[in-house]
């Protein structure tokens, strides 16, 4: 099994990036792919224990794109360094997420609900505040029973405390991580809330952009959307790859690293057929290694 597609403390996730790889390795993992969102802050440490676990490591980012409607994530695949360009894109996503978990917790307190950004960001010791971390002090202190509840009744969209999330520009985010010696490849496309009568128009014009694969295998769609987005990417030229979308064992009962749409095992060929052959070819080497500045 090669997952590609996980998280750790770098962003969301629960388990720091050693803690991940050697969590992989225990599920017998071959390899992993660590796509934190909008940081590559974790890779360094996850390359070093996947050397030690025997493990393959793809180095990864999992970057926030402006979007009119649901949301758009692109993953970038195989990293050999943060480009310029891409070390201002996680910038400006950082104080785009630190003005909105500001925003948010002014209206949690405008509900009743008493839990400062410093307080979370106190607890929780990450680069990469997000809703998860709200929803969990939220469950702690008592407010709700749990997580989901925090969404469904504050941070989902309509939802007295949402706040619209900023994102990075498609087209400057698939250079970027062209730049850093990557593959653009669009995370779980059905999150863009695009009928399946428009999603082959739209899908050109996002590879007009520079996406260069689709995940078409992920935990939030159903065996038959899966293989349709497969062959779709057949059909546009593009490779397909399949992931968990992990971010810890108590985190989403649906997300098992290892296992992606319908509960499948991630087979290799996801990297053996599809990631690496066009790294390679396209950036002209046998090991995808990423090197800190």
């Amino acid at each position: 099994m090669i997952d590609l597609h996980s998280h750790s403390t770098a962003s969301d996730g629960t388990f720091t990036p050693s803690e991940l790889i050697k969590y992989a390795k225990s599920k017998n993992l071959r390899g992993l792919a660590l796509t934190d969102h909008d940081t590559t802050l974790g890779l360094s440490e996850a390359q070093s224990q996947a050397e030690k676990e025997g493990l393959i490591f793809i180095p990864g980012i999992e970057i926030t794109v402006q979007w009119p409607t649901g949301e758009f994530h692109l993953l970038g695949l195989g990293l050999q360094k943060l480009s310029p360009e891409l070390k201002q894109i996680c910038k400006f996503l950082k104080q785009a997420r630190e003005d909105r978990n500001r925003k948010m917790a002014a209206r949690l307190k405008e509900e009743g609900i008493n839990i400062s950004y410093e307080e979370i960001k106190e607890k929780f010791q990450t680069n990469n505040i997000g809703r998860p971390h709200f929803a969990q002090m939220m469950v702690e202190k008592g407010y709700i029973k749990q997580r989901q509840q925090a969404f469904d009744l504050y941070f989902a969209k309509g939802r007295p405390c949402y706040i619209d999330r900023e994102g990075a520009d498609l087209e400057e985010a698939c250079q970027a991580i062209k730049n850093s010696g990557g593959i653009p490849v669009q995370a779980h496309p059905l999150s863009m809330y695009v009928s399946w009568g428009k999603m082959e128009q739209t899908m050109e014009g996002i590879v007009e952009k520079g996406v260069m694969g689709l995940e078409a295998w992920h935990p939030g769609v159903r065996i038959a959307e899966a293989e349709r987005l497969e062959d779709l990417a057949k059909k546009m030229g593009l490779i397909f790859t399949g992931g968990s979308d992990f971010h810890g064992e108590k985190v989403r009962a649906d997300r098992k690293i290892g296992y992606t749409a319908g509960k499948r095992k991630l087979d290799d060929h996801f990297y053996e057929d599809q990631l690496l052959p066009l790294w390679q070819k396209t950036y002209g080497l046998e090991r995808m290694h990423f090197q800190e500045d």
